[in-house]
């Protein structure tokens, strides 16, 4: 006997709403996960895998359900709602995406970027905030960062960095120094560039706030940096718009051997 997966708590996010609507109406019809892949010319893997909340239902693939269930605009307009709306379970659909990036973009103006970070500067920084356990924190970010400067399978990573957030000290001299040096090191990885935007680049759009780009195998999703959490932007025509302001401060930047005489420079502060 197969046993019949609960279905998603729909409380927890607009996409988990979406899945347990898309498993409900599936069911009402009376219908197989075969069935309902036919009509959104997918597998029946695929449609499991939605129901799940491990995949998304697409903006085609909805108005195909919406005309053939008879429910007009439901799913058209809850993965609208799903996109634009902040989702409580952001960071657990983040994760998946850039475990899944192809290349990712950062523009990070305040502190040093999550993939480049050391532990020390990790731990100082997440012991600022509301964590129950630092060192759980520090090793889930640690595990992410290795997953991300893998050689093998690993993104691209292509990181812009205000020079404010080099002078800007966190854990003490001697961490600084560390992380100034991590920094040297990654800039000699096949997969990193780094490039640093100096003070007398003056004003520029970056100065709104941190976000990033990442290039999955068929589209592009985009993160903006907020307090006490974050937005994804999975909107094609925003997405857009933040590829384009990457490209205009990246404008400002310096280039790779510049950014790393720069940051070797300040490094001698601490020596």
């Amino acid at each position: 006997m197969i046993r019949k997966r609960d279905p998603l708590d729909p409380k927890i996010s607009i996409w988990h709403f979406l899945a347990y609507a898309l498993r409900f109406e599936r069911e009402h019809h009376d219908q197989s996960l075969a069935q309902c892949g036919q009509i959104i010319n997918a597998a029946r893997s695929t449609v499991s895998n939605m129901e799940a909340g491990r995949l998304k239902l697409h903006e085609d693939q909805a108005r195909l359900l919406d005309a053939k269930y008879n429910t007009p605009r439901l799913f058209e307009l809850l993965i609208w709602f799903a996109q634009t709306g902040h989702d409580p379970d952001w960071f657990r659909q983040y994760t998946q995406y850039e475990a899944n990036a192809r290349v990712i973009r950062i523009y990070q103006g305040q502190v040093i970027p999550v993939p480049l970070q050391i532990e020390e500067y990790a731990r100082s920084f997440i012991s600022l905030g509301d964590a129950e356990d630092i060192e759980a924190a520090v090793a889930a970010r640690m595990t992410r960062q290795k997953g991300l400067l893998s050689r093998s399978r690993g993104p691209l990573l292509i990181i812009l960095l205000d020079e404010d957030a080099l002078h800007r000290m966190i854990g003490g001299p001697v961490v600084m120094k560390n992380q100034f040096q991590r920094l040297l090191d990654l800039e000699n990885e096949p997969n990193v560039i780094l490039r640093v935007i100096p003070r007398d680049a003056g004003v520029h759009i970056g100065l709104n706030g941190p976000f990033q780009v990442m290039s999955l195998e068929r589209r592009d999703i985009a993160y903006i940096g907020a307090f006490h959490g974050g937005r994804l932007v999975e909107v094609t025509s925003e997405v857009q718009e933040l590829s384009m302001d990457f490209e205009r401060i990246g404008a400002k930047a310096l280039d790779e051997v510049a950014s790393r005489a720069l940051i070797a420079k300040l490094m001698e502060e601490y020596t």
